[in-house]
Parts: C-alpha cells; sequence; structure tokens
C-alpha cells in the first residue's frame, strides 16, 4: 500500500525552526537591531521553540515509559514559563544579596507577574476559547472531561487552598517549595497510576510521529535540545527587554511582564488546544489546558522561593509587596472558581463566558480596588457555588477522594488491542 506518511516539509514546522535563528543570532551578538526589535524577535524565538517543544512532547509519549512520560512532559509544559520567571526570580535573589530589599529590586517587582500572568492567562481565555469555540463548532453547551481527571480537580483544588496561604504570610519560602512541590511529585504518582491513552497526533506532531522509531527518537531529541537552548539563551534579553521598552515609551513594565511574556510562552498551548477542538476534540484540548494549570500552579510557583535563595546565597523567603499579594490573591480567587467550575467534569457555555468576561474586567481595569474586588468576587461566587449545589459540593469531595485513594495499576494494552495506530490515530476513524 502507498504510505500515508505526513510530510515533514509542513509550513508550521518549518516557521518554528527558524523562528529562535534571529534571537540567538542577537544574543550572540552576530546582528544587532533596535530595543524593540530585539525584543520582538526573542519572543519569536520563545514562540517557535515553544511549539516545538509542545510538538516534541506529545510525540515522546509514543517512545518512553509511562510514568517518565508524564514526568517529563510535566516539566516541559511549563519549561517557557520558567525561562522568564526564574531568571527574574534569581535575579531578585541576586539583589537581595546586594542589600537590595523589597521596593528597591527591579527583578523583585516583577518576579511574580509572569507567574500570575501565565495561570490567569490559561483559565480566562484558554479555557474559555476552548468552550466557546466547540459551541460554535458543534453547537453543544458543554464540554465534557474524562473521569480520570478528577485527579486534575482534586490536586487543583489544594494547590489552590495552599496559594491563599501565601499573601497573608507575605513571603514565598521553601515551605511553599515543600508544599507544592510534593503536590507537583504526587500529581506525577497519582498520574502515573491512571490509565494514560495513546497520543492523538495532529499536524507537525504527527508527521514525527509517523517517522520511522530511530529516526523519529533522534529528530525528538534533537527538537528538545535546541529549542531548550534557545529559550534559555534568550528568555532574559527578552524580560530585559520588555522592562526598557517600557521604561523608553513610558509603559507600565509590571504589565509587560505580566502579559506580554506569558503570550509568547502560552500560546503554543492555547493554540494546540485551540486545534484539537476545531477537529472537535474539545475534551483532548480542555484536558491539556486543566493539566497545565495544575503544573504550573504547583510546580512553577514551588520553584521561585528556590531559584531566589540559589540567587541570594542565602536560606531567606521571598517577601512580597503589597501588589504581589494582591496578584497572587487575585490568581488564587480565580482558580477556586475555575475548580468549583469544572467540578462536575464539565464546563458549559454560560461558565466559559463567565470565565472570559471575569478576565477582561480586571485585565482592562489594572487598578489595586478593581483587583481586589475581582478576587473578592471570585471568591464569592465559588464560595456560592459549594454552598448551594449538592452537586459541586459531592464533586469536590470526590475529586479530594480521588487524589488520596491508592489506584491498582492499569493492565498494559497493546496499540493493537487499544485500536490504535502508529501515531496514535484510532483507526476507526479512517473507516
Amino acid at each position: 500500500m502507498p504510505s500515508l506518511r505526513p510530510s515533514l516539509l509542513r509550513p508550521t514546522l518549518l516557521l518554528a525552526l527558524l523562528g529562535p535563528i534571529p534571537g540567538v543570532a542577537l544574543r550572540l551578538g552576530l546582528v544587532h537591531a533596535p530595543i524593540v526589535w530585539e525584543t520582538t524577535l526573542y519572543g519569536v524565538a520563545i514562540l517557535g521553540a515553544a511549539f516545538l517543544l509542545a510538538w516534541a512532547a506529545e510525540v515522546a509519549q509514543l517512545d518512553i515509559s509511562q510514568t517518565l512520560a508524564i514526568a517529563v512532559l510535566a516539566l516541559i509544559a511549563v519549561l517557557p514559563e520558567y525561562a522568564v520567571d526564574l531568571f527574574l526570580a534569581y535575579r531578585a535573589g541576586q539583589d537581595q544579596r546586594a542589600g537590595l530589599g523589597v521596593g528597591e529590586s527591579e527583578a523583585h517587582e516583577f518576579a511574580i507577574a509572569n507567574m500570575t500572568g501565565a495561570n490567569r492567562l490559561l483559565i480566562g481565555i484558554g479555557w474559555a476559547l476552548v468552550v466557546l469555540i466547540f459551541y460554535w463548532r458543534s453547537k453543544s453547551r458543554h464540554v465534557r472531561l474524562r473521569n480520570a481527571q478528577r485527579t486534575d480537580v482534586g490536586f487543583l483544588l489544594v494547590a489552590t487552598l495552599w496559594a491563599f496561604s501565601i499573601p497573608i504570610r507575605g513571603e514565598l519560602g521553601m515551605l511553599d517549595l515543600l508544599v507544592l512541590g510534593g503536590l507537583f511529585v504526587a500529581y506525577i504518582m497519582r498520574a502515573a497510576r491512571e490509565e494514560v491513552e495513546e497520543p492523538e497526533l495532529i499536524g507537525a506532531a504527527a508527521a514525527i510521529g509517523s517517522l520511522p522509531k530511530v529516526p523519529r527518537r533522534v529528530l525528538n531529541v534533537a527538537l528538545f535540545v535546541y529549542s531548550a537552548t534557545a529559550i534559555l539563551f534568550v528568555a532574559e534579553p527578552f524580560a530585559h527587554g520588555l522592562i526598557e521598552i517600557g521604561k523608553t515609551f513610558g509603559i507600565n513594565e509590571f504589565l509587560l511582564i505580566q502579559w506580554v511574556a506569558p503570550l509568547a510562552s502560552e500560546a503554543p498551548e492555547i493554540i494546540i488546544a485551540i486545534l484539537f477542538t476545531w477537529r472537535l476534540k474539545a475534551q483532548a484540548g480542555l484536558g491539556t489546558l486543566i493539566s497545565s494549570k495544575v503544573n504550573q500552579w504547583t510546580l512553577l510557583v514551588g520553584t521561585i522561593p528556590l531559584v531566589f535563595v540559589i540567587g541570594a546565597l542565602d536560606f531567606v523567603p521571598f517577601a512580597l509587596d503589597s501588589v504581589q499579594k494582591e496578584e497572587i490573591f487575585l490568581t488564587a480567587a480565580q482558580s477556586l472558581f475555575a475548580v468549583a467550575v469544572i467540578a462536575n467534569l464539565s464546563i458549559s457555555r454560560g461558565e466559559a463566558m463567565a470565565l472570559l468576561v471575569l478576565f477582561l474586567g480586571q485585565f482592562l481595569l489594572p487598578i489595586p480596588a478593581v483587583r481586589i474586588g475581582f478576587a473578592i468576587g471570585y471568591v464569592t461566587l465559588a464560595v456560592g457555588m459549594f454552598v448551594a449545589s449538592r452537586d459541586v459540593r459531592g464533586n469536590l469531595i470526590l475529586a479530594l477522594r480521588h487524589v488520596l485513594r491508592p489506584v491498582k495499576q492499569p493492565p498494559e494494552r497493546t496499540r493493537a488491542e487499544a485500536g490504535l495506530g502508529p501515531t496514535g490515530q484510532d483507526r476507526r476513524d479512517d473507516s
């Protein structure tokens, strides 16, 4: 039979491969450009590398063990966010060592911004768009999740409840690393015991996944190394460039770090989720974004104080200023409302509109009193749902039990038994 293998000569794959080159060339001093163009090209480099990481992460599930796949993919999913966020945390630690405290260190001021922006974008834009696009395509008013994602709901709930303690304590410290890092490890171990489906690859990922085993593995490793190296090369000048642009043009630097940087790193995940949804695979698209939220809300947040300590060369907590406390409180409040929404493993069109409108409201009005007001509104809605709905209460309790209850290792299934082809496509879809 003739080969039906997708071609690697796809415009999206070629663009993603070329994307990091100008930024890396700038970083190495091979070329020069004005600050706006430099920062733009650094952002394009992160965007292209993030797409490559996303595709390579999907394809990796064909080749590595279940437990290792979950651990590696969870780390890869937040690498673009790590690059900017942890660079700023490290610089804040260096400033701490130099004697600059809260209010004196520019890096300290911006270190929380990228993390809170990335987390709120995932829910307010990513989750909402998946549901609304699915409604537009199918006229279905709900996107339903797999039962196995009660694990995600449970861990997201626990991490969110802990996050409320951070602004109360006024710091991110090694206790947060212990708790949130421990939650992440437990999430990996718990997810590893769930039955994991073969990946359904589309687009560039399907083209890579269709290669013979050895070329596929070699190419995938090369993509990991290439994209990770590019991100690490350009993260520092990208963050620095955003700050300089803000100073030059009178734009709030905090907002640039909080929203422009996460747009570059979150775009691939959101776009891939939208592509799944466009093919009426909204369950897969939304499930991916929810898993990414769990990863960011545990591992990313928990690692900030560790990197700060490394930069400071001292076991001191990352003290929060008033704006950072407000931002974390607002992010935790949005997360609590989102958990209440997905407690029954579905999101309706109305709930998606609520997530989107509430996000746009607090985004367009970045005033302290407004942020606090929206945070209180999120918490009020979540508590109201919990008190008024027996279904919400029951499902949240079930999610917590699902996290704590041991699960037997599911029996291994071959691709033939699962009805899956070499790239994870269901053979029944071809009929």
